[in-house]
């Protein structure tokens, strides 16, 4: 599981081993191309980037009314017939190599249609996106809520006012350079988040897979990557959750080279721990969350990963790559840190919404701020087992398999000190709520506990399927009462079982790349559009923001709903929030006026 593919795919390093009485494939043109596993990775790469950037520029060719609901319908179902007119000759030469063609054609055409089908599943969330602004040079969000609080940021940057405190710099820093580049600098970053936005929506899915494949062969990687890419992204901070999805198999990569470090040269060692050290400090100034929710399970767990008792030379090598790793990463992401340490006890999250008023042991969904009117009455919906859904089921009878068959796989075991150590906090900040009036962003555990669970889920399905080949192929060997082997498991059977579910698996990314887009298509709800009377906001206020807004060239966008000439200007004079003095009480958001007290604990503040 934890080398770097030149095997097939989902089974073992003997796997191209024939069994007896089949015929063996004869050599192919590829065999030595795999034997170049850097190429083949680089290969895997190129594709998986240019299926995401390739299939959103196709996208824009797009040209339908996103303000209203038949626009979106065609919009959607275009973006729909373009993925098929992409995706179906791809999977046709998979299928035809898994049948037709030599083992080690599929395993090539296996490697590079996983990477296709990773990059499509994100480029058509970021061609969904182009075709919810059509019209419009603005991001999602306009210059409004989070999105105006990033222009404001990076406003700052241009204006030589520093860092934005301790939120991390990275996203903003992004953002302020795209417009120094292209815009003008203040005045265009609004602009420049749309060109971020999109760029960064494309990348996650290649990014989650390759991040992945580090640790596990193609069509499992591609099965935990193109779910969790999906579901946790969120186009209007893309920085956030992608950071997330990559920093778990990251880190489940660096206590793996941890372990293996007595078996490299001091100079291997330095430069691998320098490398993690270095990507870990880059996604701390993306988005540096994660790492608080995850630091507690993976420290104690490296403390068990370090062989203290295996010699004083095994533990130097050790701590070379630790050191190495950490102060690398220390000295990438200073910047952050210092205003941590210099602001970290003054930054209170008083902020209150729908996620906050919810059962705590809830961690299978989602609400946000921007969720249609619902309550807590209303959201979540309960399962049918003591309120637990079969998809609840699902994924804990997966995580069982994974802890009960793979335990002794460094993947499973940091995966699961994450899951505990994200739960162990969630219920420290969220028990603590009455009494500190402080929320400290704890409803955000739910994604890197869900996404855990869908880890362990995925990985339990593994070693399942690896112990249930290996039993067949032993049953094959010895045969039934000395008669003909009941079932031939060769590489081309198992190619086939692959090709298959990886079309599974790219008609899911489809269709739930679908769901996703629909979510941020201008909202067409009256009582949701974003004024002074609305009832509230949902999903889809985002993009409506970004189309009352003119455009660069002094132009109203084409779709603007009040009118061609009646658009906002732009607000050169943004900046980051300047929150009001900490009264030391929560702020609750989705809440009525009539319903504050009874919510809130504390009269309605107007």
């Amino acid at each position: 599981m934890t080398d770097l593919a030149t095997s097939p795919v989902g089974g073992s390093r003997t796997e191209s081993r024939q069994p007896e009485g089949t015929v063996a494939p004869r050599p192919g043109r590829f065999d030595g191309l795999l034997a170049r596993p850097l190429a083949v990775r680089s290969a895997e790469a190129l594709v998986s980037i240019v299926a995401a950037f390739g299939f959103a520029l196709i996208c824009t060719r797009i040209d339908v009314n996103p303000l209203n609901r038949v626009g979106q319908v065609s919009g959607l179902a275009m973006i729909q017939k373009y993925a098929a007119v992409v995706g179906l000759p791809v999977l046709a030469v998979l299928l035809y190599t898994a049948y037709r063609g030599s083992v080690a054609r599929n395993q090539l055409a296996q490697r590079l249609v996983c990477a296709a089908v990773a990059g499509l599943s994100t480029g058509v969330v970021a061609g969904g996106i182009v075709v919810a602004l059509n019209g419009t040079q603005w991001g999602l969000g306009g210059q409004e809520g989070d999105p105006g609080n990033l222009i404001g940021m990076a406003n700052d940057m241009l204006r030589g006012q520093g860092l934005p405190g301790v939120y991390p710099p990275g996203f903003p820093a992004a953002m302020a350079i795209w417009s120094k580049l292209f815009y003008g600098g203040v005045g265009g970053v609004g602009y420049a988040l749309k060109d971020i936005q999109l760029i960064c929506t494309a990348l996650v899915g290649p990014m989650a897979y390759l991040s992945w494949r580090l640790l596990l062969r193609p069509f499992w990687a591609l099965l935990i990557a193109v779910p969790s890419a999906i579901l946790f992204l969120d186009p209007i901070r893309p920085y956030s959750h992608v950071t997330m999805i990559v920093m778990v198999p990251m880190l489940a990569g660096a206590l793996r080279e941890l372990r293996r470090a007595h078996e490299l040269t001091a100079r291997s060692t330095l430069l691998r721990g320098i490398g993690f050290g270095v990507s870990f400090g880059v996604m701390f100034l993306w988005y540096s969350g994660w790492f608080v929710w995850a630091a507690p399970g993976v420290f104690v767990l490296t403390l068990f990963v370090i062989p203290w008792r295996q010699g004083a030379a095994r533990i130097k090598r050790v701590l070379l790559f630790l050191g190495a790793t950490l102060v690398s990463a220390g000295v990438v992401g200073s910047p952050l840190l210092y205003e941590l340490v210099r602001l970290g006890a003054q930054a209170k999250d008083r902020y209150a919404y729908l996620s906050v008023y919810i059962d705590p042991a809830y961690i299978m969904g989602w609400a946000s701020d921007r969720n249609a009117g619902m309550t807590y009455h209303d959201f979540p919906w309960r399962g049918e087992l003591s309120g637990q859904s079969a998809y609840t089921l699902m994924l804990l009878a997966g995580a069982a398999l994974a802890l009960g068959l793979g335990l002794r796989s460094i993947t499973v075991r940091t995966v699961a000190a994450t899951l505990v150590s994200a739960w162990l906090l969630r219920f420290y900040f969220a028990s603590h709520l009455a009494q500190a009036k402080a929320v400290q962003l704890y409803p955000r555990t739910t994604w890197i506990i869900l996404y855990a669970l869908m880890i362990l889920a995925v990985l339990g399905l593994m070693f399942a399927v690896q112990r249930g080949t290996g039993w067949l192929r032993t049953v094959q060997r010895i045969g039934v009462d000395g008669g003909p082997a009941p079932l031939t498991l060769g590489s081309s059977v198992t190619g086939r079982l692959v090709a298959g579910a990886v079309c599974a698996v790219a008609l899911f990314a489809t269709m739930a790349a679908s769901w996703s887009v629909d979510r941020y298509m201008p909202t067409t709800k009256p009582e949701f559009v974003p004024t002074a009377n609305a009832k509230g906001v949902d999903m889809g206020a985002d993009a409506w923001r970004a189309h009352i807004l003119v455009n660069k060239n002094g132009k109203c966008p084409k779709y603007d709903p009040a009118g061609p000439t009646d658009c906002a200007p732009v607000n050169k004079d943004l900046k980051e929030y300047n929150n009001e003095p900490d009264k030391g009480r929560l702020w609750c958001a989705n809440v009525s006026g009539e319903d504050w007290a009874l919510v809130c604990g504390y009269k309605r503040p107007w």
